[in-house]
């Protein structure tokens, strides 16, 4: 079978080309890519080409697909795992397959058959080995393509963890009932961590997520409210700290002095890792989970309170194949709908351009769908590109009546409409 992909050739080098996929073996898996929504890992990776820690040394003669935030359907299955997946089965993938061989290696970055940026691929053997391929059983696409960064968002609550006094065992999670901040917190990750900690079972009772920028906070308040959040027991709070001289007085005083047990950092910004820090109650847990892409970042945390008040620090850079588990089912069943992360939805024939300029293109999350041709186009400008394309005249009447987002009927419409490439 031929498939289209985007191959990674080295620093720089992307290729959209076709080509075919050699015949599957028995431990292996032929799949349909639908949709596939881009990272700032694969712009690193993009950007980095045989030095980023998961693109083999040979790239160059070996090119790999990149993508992994992914989902699609199975269209044959080898003699091997056919008691467990069948054609037309829906799936998503964790990436992070932890090879025992290559702890590197992961789809995305590492393999030439297989990459959320083709439309069609080929599942190797080690993906279902290590119980990475995912059954999915959702209506739309795109949220088996959110599950990955809702995975790491999930990783990052489980990551947090408590103790008690006298004892030196470590109670994992978020302190429920406690109070928590998520600092710079509705970026597209962001957003994620709300409608996890508003609607998952184990929440705290105040909530409180700043920014500087009141546009985004006003978006984010609009989606999440302070009343959805109330009707699942969580006092939510936004705060523009840009409103503020003194930031950690003001935060703390919405706590009565107390301060907060959980604090998330999602902007790799050194004021921002120094306020959550200012912050912590006794036995606070910061979580430092924005990856930056300086080696030398650094801030100032107070040792002090290390000693006499158990502060504590964690850092997660992704989720297991259990977090991510968690999050399709949440999503399947209704709990958490992260749809807020995707601003921008694009065909294959974007992915060279979006990914190897991805820091410069504002909003959140990019959605491609590999099957179709499509510029990149933020959702918000669909309403004027329709003046002259139906198609987006169409799809900005599902999303007005959607509060602006993406959803299942606009997936299914742009899927039976848009040109295939």
């Amino acid at each position: 079978m031929k498939t289209k992909a985007v191959r990674l050739y080295g620093k720089n080098d992307l290729r959209l080309e076709e080509f075919e996929l050699p015949p599957i073996k028995e431990d292996e898996i032929l799949a349909q890519i639908v949709s596939d929504s881009i990272c700032m890992s694969s712009y690193k990776a993009s950007i980095q080409g045989a030095d980023h820690k998961r693109v083999p040394k040979d790239v160059d003669k070996n090119p790999v697909i990149i993508g992994h935030e992914f989902c699609g359907i199975i269209i044959e299955v080898g003699k091997k795992w056919q008691d467990k997946f069948k054609p037309g089965d829906k799936f998503a993938i964790q990436p992070a397959i932890n090879d025992p061989t290559n702890p590197y290696a992961a789809p995305g970055y590492s393999f030439q058959y297989i990459g959320g940026s083709a439309t069609h691929v080929i599942i190797p053997n080690i993906v279902m080995e290590r119980g990475c391929l995912l059954n999915y059983n959702g209506d739309a696409f795109f949220y088996g393509s959110l599950a990955e960064p809702m995975s790491c968002i999930v990783g990052g609550f489980h990551a947090n963890y408590h103790t008690t006094g006298g004892s030196y065992e470590h109670h994992m999670d978020i302190k429920e009932g406690g109070n928590m901040a998520i600092l710079a917190g509705v970026g597209p990750m962001g957003l994620g961590a709300i409608d996890y900690a508003i609607h998952r079972e184990r929440k705290p009772k105040l909530l409180v997520v700043t920014d500087i920028d009141q546009d985004r906070l006003n978006r984010a308040s609009s989606i999440y409210s302070v009343e959805e959040a109330a009707k699942n027991g969580v006092k939510l709070i936004y705060v523009n700290t840009s409103n503020y001289e003194n930031v950690p007085e003001y935060l703390l005083s919405l706590t009565d002095g107390k301060g907060y047990d959980d604090v998330f950092v999602y902007a790799p910004v050194k004021a921002v890792v120094e306020q959550g820090d200012k912050i912590l109650g006794r036995d606070g847990c910061l979580n430092f989970f924005a990856g930056p892409t300086n080696p030398a970042f650094s801030a100032e945390f107070n040792f002090y309170n290390v000693h006499y008040n158990s502060t504590h620090i964690v850092g997660t850079s992704g989720g297991n194949t259990d977090d991510m588990i968690e999050s399709l089912q949440l999503m399947e069943k209704g709990i958490i709908n992260p749809t807020a992360m995707i601003t921008h939805i694009g065909g294959l024939n974007s992915v060279i351009d979006t990914t190897l300029n991805l820091p410069k293109i504002p909003g959140g999350k990019k959605l491609i769908y590999t099957n179709i041709q499509m510029e990149l186009t933020a959702i918000a400008d669909f309403r004027e590109k329709g003046k002259n394309d139906e198609l987006f005249a169409k799809l900005a009447d599902i999303v007005e009546k959607n509060n602006g987002l993406w959803s299942a009927e606009a997936e299914k419409y742009l899927l039976e409409n848009a040109k295939p490439i």
